[in-house]
């Protein structure tokens, strides 16, 4: 049995913690299987409790841009745990890293941390809210901006009708406010606001969804977007938890040459640590506590652990921009090789990617949430297994993009190639 030592942890897990995980994706239940346990990490490579070794393509979902346990990163967090691990007051290292993180990214002047992407969306849509003094947001089916009430909404019968809560714990008043459009599709938009007109506060979306799998803007979406809410004194939020650091220096907004009214950044910015922040320009942040009416707090934002973390690798980041060519090149070169595998099967498939953002998707075309559906699952989990016993950790989901860290080499590239030419040969 591979994952015999995995699957006894797994069967301890569910005695103590709700379906034995602590994020749902990681229970395998869109794979089927169980899942394996990660005893430790370096550079492209995770280790599981059964001693098998694996090429990882999730890079825990991605702040792992330079790799696992890279060097600069974990001495910094042990440095600083050496001078304790949580004070509540203010530290140097947050202003240190709020700084740099401005000069990186294009049109903010001021950053809030919090603890994670789902606080910095939620906070965002709030500040949004109070900036403009109105009520409704926008989203997008298939966009993921975390677990908070207004986000967790289906869609409805029609693009301009109401959707409804898709987990208990949501009320009907939480959704009313909360209407979705279709991702690529600015018409579903435009009915929105024509429907709503004067009420919506932001439109809110992952520039590069990447929890449908990756799924690219297509020219002329996100420009469109940003002429309507101009157009219609709306805030463009742009989720930016994944795209952020990791398309660019300064994420989607300097990559796909796009201004967001409010950004909100996780992963890559903790440097693996939990963190997220939200950011925008002068006179929408000082509406924030205590500048201004709009309440946001957290005893543990700005730990040092985590800020630390993080400065650690923003700064690599930004005296280093040439990793971000090659993130894109080993992504192309991976692209490229999976292709000439794939074509070998008569499975529909398409593959997406955008930087070192890429997904695999058994169906012919994916520009949105129900052309992502379409996917043929039963072959996803085929191929999901197969990679794993060839010692390729892929997302455990149809729904999920890739990401790819810079310490993975063109050798571990190749390996993959040949993993997935084999797999799907036995199709």
């Amino acid at each position: 049995m591979l994952y015999k030592r995995s699957s006894a942890l797994f069967a301890e897990a569910k005695k103590y913690i709700p379906g034995g995980v602590n994020s749902p994706v990681r229970a395998f239940n869109s794979v089927g299987g169980e899942p394996i346990f990660v005893k430790q990490a370096k550079g492209a490579y995770i280790y599981d409790e059964d001693d098998r070794t694996y090429i990882d393509y999730i890079a825990s979902w991605g702040p792992m841009i330079l790799g696992h346990a890279f060097e600069p990163v974990v001495n910094s967090v042990i440095e600083k745990a050496a001078l304790g691990t949580s004070f509540g007051i203010p530290t140097k290292i947050e202003t240190d890293i709020a700084k740099l993180a401005i000069s990186m990214v294009p049109n903010i002047d001021k950053i809030r941390f919090v603890n994670s992407g789902t606080e910095a969306c939620m906070s965002a849509v709030r500040l949004a809210r109070g900036f403009t003094s109105k009520d409704k947001i926008i989203k997008f089916a298939g966009c993921y901006h975390g677990h908070s009430d207004s986000f967790l909404i289906q869609a409805g019968s029609g693009a301009v009708t109401f959707g409804s809560p898709n987990s208990p714990g949501v009320t009907q008043g939480t959704a009313k406010d909360t209407l979705l459009a279709n991702y690529n599709d600015l018409e579903s938009v435009k009915q929105l606001i024509d429907a709503n007109a004067g009420e919506i506060a932001a439109i809110i979306l992952e520039p590069v969804a990447g929890n449908m799998g990756c799924v690219i803007p297509q020219e002329g979406f996100l420009k469109g977007l940003r002429g309507l809410c101009d157009q219609h004194e709306i805030l463009l939020i742009f989720d930016e938890v994944m795209t952020g650091f990791r398309l660019a220096k300064g994420g989607a907004q300097e990559f796909l040459g796009i201004d967001a009214d409010i950004v909100t950044f996780g992963k890559v910015i903790g440097g693996g640590l939990p963190v997220g922040a939200f950011a925008a320009r002068d006179e929408i942040m000082s509406f924030l506590a205590p500048l201004g009416p709009v309440y946001q707090a957290g005893t543990l934002s700005g730990n040092p652990l985590a800020m630390a973390a993080g400065f650690a690798m923003l700064n690599h980041l930004s005296q280093n921009p040439e990793v971000f060519q090659s993130l894109t090149d080993k992504t192309a070169y991976l692209h490229k090789g999976l292709q000439q595998a794939l074509s070998k099967t008569q499975v529909p498939n398409t593959i997406n990617t955008i930087g070192s953002m890429i997904s695999v998707h058994f169906t012919e075309e994916v520009v949105d949430f129900k052309t992502a559906a379409n996917g043929n699952n039963e072959y996803f989990k085929k191929f999901f297994h197969g990679m794993l016993r060839e010692g390729i950790y892929l997302p455990p989901s149809a729904f999920e993009s890739w990401f790819l860290n810079d310490a993975l080499s063109y050798q571990d590239l190749d390996r993959t190639i040949e993993a997935a030419s084999k797999v799907v040969n036995s199709f």
